[in-house]
């Protein structure tokens, strides 16, 4: 029966922005380190010039995604070195034709380290975040730790680079935020509109798949539905303490005082932070969906000046990182699965809001796989612009 590790909080498994440091198992599609493994298999290329890189909270879901996105995209580094918490330190990881062993996490392991891709939860983040800018190492951050600190970039490279400016590897270290995984996917499919013509209201109702919520949620999501198929009943509740399959509910996020959680406060905090503007109202409902990988989105936006759907459809078709599926005829529109281990975000459903006056009123949908370009890719392409 699936079993998960003790250590291992429910807390801990359920938040977007961090896998925990001991997950061993990745989802399907993907480098496969089941857990009780002690190897997982990743090719990619070095070369001398390239910067030294490490990767921290290697063997969760995100931090496996790194050593793909990196090779996939061919990001040059001279020297790896693999970290993770002291329960996975020792595990064996092939990376590049060369079998690397996973190191515990510690102040020294910054020493001579040039860019550092963090996923391993907020209070890793503090911890050791620092640190690594003091020994002159650019972090790029996949938790909240950091977002919404004042003078900390929180970018998506294809919205707001400019964020990023003057930071150079070689240059002074410091500590870059990788937006949420549902901010990013919304701004991806908002920001050519805020560009052109201005968003004076967002709405966005989140439709968020296991992977958000870790490795070993995606496993009892499948251990739960093989249950509900076979036996009929939901037997395993380890990381939720209700049933997953063939249900959804309210993300697991803790509420705050204002009736949101936490999930839906940060699509509103950061948004403002990433265009740069107070000018805009934003409300989120964020769901828990049974779907394996990939977010999808439902956003309103009211303009601050009048677009035609025709020029809604060409300017976000025309966005870098954007594909549309809007085909009306066939009813055929974006799904996770057509997101799911995909660089682009999908976007359809683009057509007037008939409740409201002119042509002020938009919708739309749109599907990314969060943990590529909601998470992981998003991270390299930061470092990428590291060494621009």
């Amino acid at each position: 029966m699936f079993s998960v590790a003790s250590h291992l909080t429910a807390r801990s498994a359920m938040n977007d922005d961090a896998v925990a440091l001991n997950s061993k198992k990745s989802s399907k599609r993907r480098c496969k380190a089941s857990r009780g493994a002690s190897r997982t298999t990743i090719r990619a290329e070095k070369t001398k010039d390239g910067p030294s890189v490490c990767i921290a909270g290697v063997t969760g879901a995100v931090g496996q995604e790194f050593l793909r996105v990196l090779k996939q995209r061919n990001f040059p580094y001279s020297e790896m070195k693999m970290l993770a918490s002291k329960r996975s330190a020792g595990m064996k990881i092939e990376f590049d034709g060369e079998t690397y062993v996973t190191e515990e996490l510690c102040a020294e392991s910054f020493d001579g380290v040039d860019i550092a891709l963090f996923s391993a939860g907020g209070s890793i983040s503090k911890k050791f975040g620092p640190i690594a800018v003091e020994k002159g190492c650019f972090v790029v951050d996949n938790s909240s730790a950091f977002r919404m600190v004042e003078g900390v970039p929180l970018v998506i490279p294809e919205v707001n680079p400019e964020a990023m400016k003057g930071m150079k590897v070689g240059g002074k270290a410091a500590i870059i935020a990788n937006p949420n995984c549902s901010t990013i996917i919304a701004l991806m499919a908002t920001t050519a509109i805020q560009r052109k013509v201005g968003i004076e209201r967002m709405v966005v109702s989140t439709y968020q798949a296991a992977s958000g919520a870790g490795a070993l949620a995606m496993a009892e999501l499948k251990q739960q539905t093989k249950e509900l198929v076979n036996d009929g009943e939901i037997k395993t509740k380890e990381i939720f303490p209700w049933g997953y399959a063939f249900n959804l509910f309210s993300h697991n996020a803790p509420m705050t005082e204002n009736g949101y959680n936490e999930e839906e406060m940060k699509m509103v905090k950061e948004t403002k932070k990433i265009w740069n503007t107070t000018d805009i109202s934003i409300a989120a409902t964020c769901i828990r969906v049974p779907v394996m990988r990939a977010h999808a989105e439902s956003i309103n936006l009211t303009l601050k000046n009048e677009l035609s759907e025709a020029d809604a459809r060409k300017i976000i078709g025309e966005f870098p990182g954007v594909s549309l599926i809007d085909d009306r005829a066939n009813n055929r529109f974006p799904m996770p699965t057509d997101a799911s281990d995909q660089d682009d975000c999908y976007v359809g459903r683009i057509r007037r809001d008939i409740s409201q006056k002119n042509n002020k009123g938009l919708e739309l949908f749109v599907v990314g796989d969060q943990i590529r370009k909601g998470a992981a890719q998003n991270a390299v392409q930061i470092a990428e612009l590291l060494l621009k």
